[in-house]
Formats: C-alpha cells, structure tokens, sequence
C-alpha cells in the first residue's frame, strides 16, 4: 500500500511504524524470556550434572574405601619374613600408587560439593542432600577410619617383621646349638652300652673310671646347652614360630636322647664300681690263694723228695723209726687235704664271683704260678707216693727182721762154740 502510493498518508505511516514497533518489541521480550530459560535450564542441568558427579564419585570413593579397610585391618601373620616383606611392599604400593589419586578424588568431590552448594544457594535453589550415607561428613569418617587402619597396620607389619627377624634369629641359633650337641653325643650310646668292662683286670677297671669320671664332668658341661636348646624351643612356641612342630620334635628328641645318655651314665658307673668292687674282691682272694698256695706247694715237694728218698738201715730200730715217721707224716695228710680244699675253694670262690657277674678273668692268677691243676696233679703224686713208700718200709722191715733172726740164731750158736774153742786154746 504505501510502495503503491504517491504520498503515503502520514496516520497511516506512522499506524504501520507502530505495528512494527509494537511487533519487534513484543518479539524482544519473549526472546530475554527463552534466553534466561535457557540460562536457567543450563544451571541447572549443570548442578544436576553435579550432582550425578558427586554420587558417583562419593559411591566410588565409599566402595574403595570399604574395600581397603578390611584388607588393612587383616592382621592374618604369615609364616616367613619373605612373606611379611611382600605384604609390606603392597602396603608401600598402595601409599605411593593407589592412595594419591583417591586423596584427590576427596579432595575434587569436597570441591564439588562445595561449588554446588554455592551455586544452588546464588540461584536461590535448596541446598543439595547426597544419598543416605553418602554425605561428605560419611566420606570424612570413612576416610577417618582408613588412615586408622593404616596406620595400625604399618605398624603392626613393622612389628611382624622384627618378631619374625627374631624368630629366624632364634631358630638359626637353635639349629646351630642342635647340631653341636647332636654332632657331640654321636656315638656315645654305644660307648655307654659296651662291656668292656667284663674282660678289665683291676689296673684297667680303675683306668676305665677315671675315663668315666671325665665323661661325666663333659656330660655336666653339656648340661648348660641342653638347657639352652629347650629355652630357645619355648621361645620359639610363645613367639608362634611356624616352624614349631619340627623344632618341637627335634627339641623333644635331644631331651629324650639327653635323659637315656644320664640314665646309660649312671648305669654305667654303678656297673664299673660294682665290677671294681668284685675285682677287689677277687684280688683279695688270689692274693689268700697266693699265701696259702706256695707254702702248700713246698710242703707237698718235700714231701714227695721225702717220699721218694733212699733210705739204707742195718737195724730193725733203724726201719722202724722211719716206719714210725712216716706214719706221722701219713697222720698229717687229712690236715693237708683239708688245706688244699680250702686253698681250691679259695680259687673256686673267685671264679664263681666272676661267674656269677659275668666277668670273664683274664690269663692266671697274678701273684702266683701254682695253678689249682699244679696242686691237685701234685697231690695225686704224693697220694701215689704214699702206699709205695709203705711197701718199702714194710718189705725192709720184713728183711731186718729176717737178719735179726739171723743174727740171732748165729749169735746163740756162737756163743755155744765160741766159749769151746777159747777152752781148747788155753
């Protein structure tokens, strides 16, 4: 209408200019209204943008946070330093490599939170309520009881690992003074099993005591590590040592073996003593047989050079003096059986000693040659002797009886003719 007109009309210029006017104005208005829309549907889809972060990150942090708590808390003790180390480098791991960055997610979720309770409060918005549990004051007392956790169970690795410094410490002592003392009692069993003693003279009997009597100042002296070894055992136990059982039996076999070495010792002593005793004894009995033997041995001598003498006699007074001495010396002969009765029970009574112990006597009899075979092979040829040197005896006799008859039968008939003859002399 107006391009078309000469001269427009100026109400109707300015009714249009108006419509314009009133039209863009009106458009103006709705525009600022969609722009601050959009402004405030920005903001809060930020803070909503927020708040989704926050949860995620609070569930996050809680969830790792509930995690290392029990695995901080796990105060399972392992058996070998080796493993306590290790448990101690996941612990520095996780300080150097996997705390750091939950710190700062703490660090960015307090921030959050912060910036957006700042945020809702400016656009006059109520003030943001995490999830049940999931306030910074729950993450604060989380976090609170980790740093506890952790730093209880520093220190009790730290503790772990001095007791099991201790405990290797221990059982390397333990294993050292066991194999001294095992090392030390190999084949002493057996020493004190043996009967050497059975076959000993008194000289050796009494050297063999004195060796025993050394032995037991070294048993004495190995009393002190015997006692060290249990002490270390137990401290072993009360420390929780893993290794106890084996250390325990091994503990247990040295005690053992340690009480048979004293009860093998004692039987020992009281078995040498008991076998010097008897080889005194004994002693004491060669020693009597000795004393009675040799004098019954010369007397036995004679009186077989006795038995066996040349005897010359002219006279019937003559025969019968020896007649009357050897029957003296027969009337000596039960006396002297009697002696060497006692003499043999003398021998016998040591042998049965011996026997009846079980001591085997070695060679004769020291302090003397006559043997009871000498005494007894002698006396058989003084018992042969006897009846012989009767026999002599008797058949002299018979024959100085003869002469006497003789004798007298020409001394009768001499002093008939005799007396003639001296008649027809004169």
């Amino acid at each position: 209408d107006i391009v078309n007109t000469a001269r427009p009309d100026e109400k109707a210029i300015m009714t249009y200019v108006s419509s314009f006017y009133h039209a863009f104005s009106g458009a103006q208005k709705a525009e600022t209204a969609a722009n601050r829309i959009c402004k405030v549907l920005a903001v809060n889809q930020e803070n909503e943008h927020l708040m989704e972060d926050y949860e995620k990150l609070a569930s996050d942090l809680l969830e790792w946070i509930k995690r290392t708590i029990p695995w901080l808390e796990d105060r399972s003790p392992q058996k070998t330093i080796q493993e306590m180390q290790q448990k101690l480098e996941d612990f520095r791991d996780y300080r150097r490599v996997h705390k750091p960055p939950k710190v700062q997610e703490k660090c960015q979720l307090e921030i959050n939170f912060n910036t957006l309770q700042t945020k809702l409060r400016l656009s006059n918005r109520p003030a943001f309520m995490p999830s049940e549990g999931k306030m910074v004051s729950d993450i604060n007392n989380g976090w609170q009881h980790l740093e506890q956790a952790e730093k209880g169970y520093e220190e009790w690795l730290l503790n772990e690992i001095r007791r099991l410094e201790r405990l290797d410490h221990l059982a390397e002592k333990f294993r050292q003074k066991a194999s001294i003392h095992e090392a030390w009692t190999e084949g002493k069993e057996a020493m004190l099993k043996q009967k050497d003693y059975e076959t000993a003279t008194l000289s050796d009997i009494k050297a063999l005591i004195r060796k025993h009597e050394a032995f037991e100042s070294d048993l004495a002296a190995h009393q002190d590590r015997v006692e060290q070894i249990a002490a270390i055992a137990q401290e072993l136990n009360e420390l929780d040592y893993y290794d106890s059982p084996s250390v325990n039996a091994r503990c247990q076999k040295i005690c053992d073996q340690w009480d048979v070495l004293g009860s093998l010792t004692h039987s020992r002593r009281e078995a040498l003593e008991k076998t010097e005793k008897q080889l005194e004894t004994i002693d004491e009995l060669h020693l009597e047989y000795a004393k009675r033997a040799a004098p019954f041995n010369n007397w036995m001598e004679s009186a077989m050079e006795d038995l066996q003498d040349m005897f010359i006699v002219h006279t019937i007074e003559e025969i019968e003096g020896l007649i009357a001495a050897h029957d003296q010396f027969k009337s000596t002969l039960p006396d002297a059986d009697k002696e060497r009765e006692a003499i043999l029970g003398i021998q016998r009574e040591a042998q049965r000693i011996a026997d009846f112990n079980s001591i085997k006597l070695s060679g004769n009899n020291p302090y003397t040659s006559v043997t009871p075979q000498i005494i007894n092979s002698k006396w058989e040829r003084v018992q042969q002797l006897v009846p012989k040197r009767d026999h002599a005896l008797l058949d002299e006799q018979s024959k100085q009886q003869s002469n006497e008859h003789l004798r007298r039968q020409f001394a009768s008939q001499a002093n008939i003719v005799g007396p003639w003859i001296q008649t027809k002399m004169e």
